[in-house]
């Protein structure tokens, strides 16, 4: 397993989903588990319960996130452009100064998340359920927030 520590050439080579697994059967509860600041580009992480992980300015672009469940995690300032969090559940999530650039939303559960200062440029919502979001200073130029819930109800 290989938590943070660089390889041969000096760079931390991305963890995988085995080294996710095994800190969450060391760590026995999601809420223990910290991987901010890690690098996790690319890595598949679907269908996991993430319920409250320490995920701040962590590398999950290009991630696969989708049907995982991120409820009350701190995604605070995490790189997650071109992610795909189609179906996930970020109820009550922090994912303030995040970078969801070209990241797939699609039927994700957004409520009650804060997205502020978030950049949201080109990210898909289509579905998505949006109710209480703090957009604040939030991105949104060329994000598709066709047939999402909005706080309206619309």
């Amino acid at each position: 397993m290989n938590i943070g520590r660089p390889d041969a050439g000096g760079s931390v080579p991305p963890l995988t989903r085995t080294d996710v697994d095994l800190l969450l059967a060391v760590e026995g509860r999601p809420e223990k588990l910290d991987l901010g600041g890690q690098n996790l580009k690319g890595i598949d992480l679907a269908y996991l319960d993430l319920e409250g992980a320490l995920l701040a300015r962590a590398d999950l672009s290009g991630a696969d996130l989708s049907e995982t469940d991120l409820t009350g995690a701190d995604l605070s300032g995490a790189n997650l452009s071109r992610a795909d969090l189609s179906g996930a559940d970020l109820s009550g999530a922090d994912l303030g100064v995040v970078s969801l650039f070209g990241a797939t939303l699609r039927g994700a559960i957004l409520n009650e998340a804060n997205l502020r200062k978030a950049n949201l440029s080109r990210a898909n919502f289509f579905g998505a359920n949006l109710s209480g979001v703090n957009l604040t200073g939030a991105d949104l130029s060329e994000a598709d927030l066709s047939g999402a819930i909005l706080s309206d109800g619309s």
